[in-house]
């Protein structure tokens, strides 16, 4: 059997890419609750507006929603689900609710094109197959909403709430689904309604509510989904969206609970040698990319699945134990265990270990090499770990130091800093939370120290003072107030994705994509940014530099026309001669050279 002897090193437990644990967290599974009765139906806007109803605004934001997350996070799976229905399609049975899907999928999976294309047409024939109706009237003691809670919980069944999110997001524009009923029936429905809720959320659900103002009157979360999600006090204003929601904000703000920052991976951190706090990991902002090639079956269209077999040399029989390894020393072969091996390159014992401090003024922009990731502390394995971290974090602010620790797998051990962020609070909320950030620090090679050039003060060009103040000037006019990366999309990514979402729905037209990089042309034009660019200009170049210009542009120009008719003519020139005939027969050294010269043109290059 022969052993690698170049993988010795290699060890198939250890991780070597922090990007693979991201795309390997927990997923999310999130099951959209649609009301459908008739008020749904409704116009959103005022008279004078373009008429939209409800119901065809939350079609069109969830289906914006699917496609951004087939891009985003293929992993996760929805389940859509609507309630207040004639017709019913659950496990369940139960009355009023209606899980819809397509053929070839499960209730609860991920997003593919065809549920994409159907789910968005649903409008048109949502009347004549599953129809609507008032839920919960006077009279009747069935509770559509209690059933559809009974249901997301049911689709939402699988999977470990350790390992993966799951969310139940209700859409509505009935602030009070008990209205229609008085007396105990209405306030037993409400309770029981209300601990269904509670119960799923015990069972580590999240249940959250997207509410539609109508018209004429705003959501009124007191009367009833408050207690349902569990808001109290200032949270219920702040809750409310503003009346006659658009489906663009919709969208984004779909996007925003969509797109939330998610767990990474838990670590150990370890303080001393007896004290370790758990802390979760958070991935802030990373670079997007197009996705991995998928390799799928030729006639099947269904993915490929890669495996690996060792078969020995000797014998040709499959090897199932681990493969050995072996390193040469001494012209011995020394073998070791898979186990063995990961023991010998283990630097630490936990993930995270705390290494000493040193002052803020030692840590340098350039050492920050890749983007940093957030790290918060967690009780649920260790208890104690908060107390621990916000001891340590409030030491580390009043003594303006940062944290050098050691971070790593075996096979990739490097030297991270530990800087200690201030929690942000505004009108609106929580902007920047408590934590740390985890910086991952250079090697000794990844820092350089380019040639140093020495010029003297006189050959090295000195700005002036007024040019100075009109480049200050200048920047203070077109500087980008509240900038912010996540404001800007990939145009490339954007074509990109946009091109694969057509081809897969099946449009006969490419998406238009706006290329939100480009410059503002119509803001560079006002008068004072014009006026501040063109003094900047005539600091720097001089008063006459717009005519210097045009006059070597001109001269450019003549020389590049002059060069173009010499082209034509020589290129007329050879036209008359058949030159693959001519070097055939050997004839073109009886050429003479003045013709040579005359008919010579860069398409005639090669050949001669």
């Amino acid at each position: 059997m022969d052993l690698d002897p170049e993988g010795i090193f290699r060890d198939d437990s250890d991780e070597d890419d922090d990007n693979l644990h991201e795309r390997e967290a927990n997923k999310e599974m999130v099951v959209y609750l649609i009301d459908a009765s008739p008020r749904m139906f409704t116009p959103a806007n005022a008279p004078d507006e373009k008429q939209e109803t409800h119901f065809h605004t939350i079609v069109n934001c969830i289906t914006q929603s699917l496609k951004m997350q087939i891009i985003g996070r293929s992993r996760d799976e929805v389940a859509i689900c609507f309630f207040n229905t004639k017709e019913k399609k659950n496990l369940q049975e139960l009355a009023g609710v209606y899980v819809y899907n397509v053929t070839e999928r499960e209730q609860l999976d991920r997003p593919d094109a065809r549920l994409i294309k159907e789910f968005s047409c649903v409008e048109d024939s949502f009347m004549n197959n599953i129809g609507s109706r008032y839920g919960i009237t006077s009279g009747s003691r069935e509770n559509t909403l209690y059933n559809a809670l009974w249901v997301a919980q049911a689709l939402l069944r699988k999977g470990s709430v350790k390992t993966v999110s799951k969310r139940i997001l209700i859409f509505t524009n009935e602030d009070d689904p008990f209205g229609g009923i008085t007396g105990a029936a209405k306030t037993d429905m409400i309770r029981t309604t209300i601990q269904r809720a509670k119960d799923a959320q015990d069972l580590g659900l999240s249940i959250e509510l997207l509410p539609l103002s109508r018209p004429d009157e705003d959501f009124n979360m007191s009367l009833f989904y408050a207690d349902l999600i569990g808001l109290e006090g200032d949270e219920v204003v702040q809750y409310v969206p503003s009346a006659g929601e658009k489906l663009e904000d919709m969208t984004d703000q779909l996007r925003k609970r969509m797109m939330k920052k998610r767990k990474v991976k838990t670590l150990s951190f370890a303080i001393t040698n007896d004290v370790c706090i758990e802390v979760n990991t958070y991935a802030l902002i990373r670079p997007t990319a197009p996705g991995t090639i998928t390799w799928l079956d030729s006639i099947s269209n269904l993915p490929l699945k890669t495996e690996r077999s060792f078969i020995c040399n000797d014998t040709g029989a499959l090897l199932q134990a681990p493969q050995e390894r072996f390193q040469l020393y001494n012209d011995k072969v020394v073998k070791f265990s898979v186990r063995e091996l990961s023991d010998v390159k283990r630097v630490s014992s936990h993930h995270l270990r705390l290494l000493g401090f040193k002052p803020l003024d030692c840590l340098k922009d350039y050492h920050n090499l890749s983007p940093s990731t957030f790290i918060y502390p967690s009780d649920e394995q260790i208890f104690g770990s908060t107390r621990v971290f916000v001891a340590l974090h409030s030491s580390m602010l009043r003594l303006g130091r940062f944290a050098l620790a050691f971070y790593g797998t075996p096979t990739r051990p490097r030297l991270v800093a530990l800087v200690a962020q201030e929690e942000v609070i505004s009108s609106s909320g929580q902007d920047e939370p408590p934590g740390m950030h985890m910086i991952y620090l250079p090697y000794s090679d990844d820092v350089r120290y380019p040639e140093e050039v020495h010029l003297t003060s006189g050959d090295a060009p000195r700005a002036t003072d007024e040019q100075i103040k009109k480049a200050s000037n200048l920047l203070r006019r077109i500087d980008l107030k509240h900038f912010s990366v996540s404001h800007f999309a990939n145009p490339g990514l954007q074509k990109h994705y946009g091109i694969l979402e057509a081809l897969a729905l099946g449009e006969d037209e490419m998406p238009d994509i706006k290329d939100e990089t480009l410059p503002d042309e119509e803001g560079l034009a006002r008068p004072g940014v014009v006026k501040a660019i063109e003094e900047f200009k005539a600091a720097v170049f001089g008063e006459n530099y717009d005519q210097e210009e045009a006059e070597a542009a001109a001269a450019k120009g003549g020389a590049s026309k002059k060069r173009k008719a010499i082209a034509d003519a020589a290129s007329q020139k050879s036209a008359a001669y058949d030159w693959a005939d001519l070097a055939d027969n050997g004839k073109i050294r009886k050429l003479l050279l003045d013709k040579l010269v005359f008919c010579w043109s860069p398409t005639l290059q090669p050949m001669l």
